[in-house]
């Protein structure tokens, strides 16, 4: 064998190697029980960018091998090395100049969505953001409901924020969000459940909090389960009720851009008013940071719903980043993952007890609950 072409072998098999190295590790980070969390997602995202990168490498090795072991003249082996998968053609947007009717139903694929957004992230205060919105589009009604004039919009959309200690993030994400529903021709309000007491943070109850408090407010037709810190960066990515239940913050920048696992519901997700009433809504029992998503997306599976994820690009997103030290761990999100079937039942809208206090700002509702674990009592099961 030629010394060129042995070496070349060798060098593809030591990427092989590599690869399958790299593909154990992961492979541990992800099955050992009790250590997944959201750095090691972020550690698993980098591998497995490593691993995509690695398997370019070694295709390129292997087309020089084949080309040079089966070069005849000068002219290469006719070989297909095309390894790249090519996406679906992106769907139809209306043109610019498009025109319909006051009395029409607003389309789904507006000329105004343009796609990818500039993301800004700098501090501002949250006078400034209402004053800045409400002189753009002054009828943006007391406690952010909005509904355009130019179109009958197609869907009710509820906003839920959890939220403790973010007051540098609420007016990014407001400043950022807004005037993309209003691009999307959505009906919308903002409801932002902040939790106050010393009780760990339970961001499922506040959602559950803030599903109770909206209905109250108009008959919604969905809702997005939204955190303050995730802002889109891509304008076509529809908070509009279509195939629900559905996972909107598909790619975000501190996994890399990757899905960290195939049942990942968090960040920011939706489900109709039926389908969320028809689940219990989310588990109360989660207290501190992290599972209450996993059992939300065990619930939708036992009601036998399938969720629904944005095309290509349009499901990525951008995290503010924390100036302070986050919400502490729920280390018992195991045991009660393991019992999400039994606990389904009475764990969710049906056992919660609250006294929320509301106020309403020019941009949204802000609903303040004192939670505790009295609040949701759960019968044996």
């Amino acid at each position: 064998m030629p010394t060129n072409l042995r070496f070349r072998r060798r060098s593809f098999l030591g990427l092989l190697f590599l690869f399958s190295l790299s593909t154990s590790v992961l492979y541990f980070i992800y099955s050992a029980p009790g250590i997944v969390n959201e750095y090691v997602f972020m550690v698993q995202a980098r591998g497995i960018q490593i691993r995509e990168n690695m398997k370019n490498i070694g295709a390129q090795v292997l087309e020089q091998v084949v080309r040079g072991a089966y070069s005849i003249n000068g002219t290469d082996y006719s070989y297909d090395f095309n390894v790249s998968e090519s996406d679906a053609p992106p769907p139809t947007y209306l043109p610019e100049g498009f025109t319909y009717l006051p009395s029409q139903v607003c389309p789904e694929k507006l000329p105004s969505m343009k796609g990818r957004l500039e993301v800004n992230m700098s501090e501002v205060s949250l006078e400034e953001v209402e004053r800045f919105l409400l002189e753009g589009e002054p009828s943006i009604a007391l406690g952010g409901h909005w509904k355009p004039e130019d179109c009958l919009p197609r869907w009710k959309v509820a906003i839920l924020i959890p939220f403790r200690n973010r007051l540098e993030h609420l007016p990014i994400l407001l400043r950022h969000l807004v005037p993309v529903l209003q691009k999307q021709r959505l009906q919308f309000a903002f409801y932002v459940i902040e939790q106050g007491g010393t009780e760990p943070f339970n961001r499922a109850m506040l959602f559950n909090v803030g599903y109770k408090e909206a209905m109250k407010d108009l008959n919604w037709d969905c809702l997005i389960f939204h955190d303050v810190d995730h802002l889109m960066e891509n304008d076509r990515n529809y908070y509009g009720c279509t195939d629900m239940p559905r996972h909107f913050a598909v790619r975000l920048d501190k996994y890399s851009y990757m899905l960290p696992y195939n049942e990942f519901f968090g960040g920011v997700s939706g489900l109709t008013v039926k389908q969320f009433k028809k689940i219990n809504g989310f588990p109360n029992a989660f207290w501190g940071w992290g599972g209450e998503d996993d059992d939300l997306w065990n619930r939708v599976q036992y009601a036998n719903y399938t969720v629904s994820r944005p095309h290509g690009e349009h499901g990525r997103y951008m995290s503010i980043p924390h100036h302070h030290r986050g919400e502490a761990q729920f280390l018992g999100r195991y045991s009660l993952l393991r019992h999400s079937r039994e606990r389904q039942r009475v764990d969710g809208l049906n056992n919660l007890n609250y006294s929320p206090q509301l106020s309403r700002r020019p941009l949204y509702t802000n609903i303040t609950v004192s939670l505790s674990r009295k609040l949701a009592p759960i019968a044996d099961y």
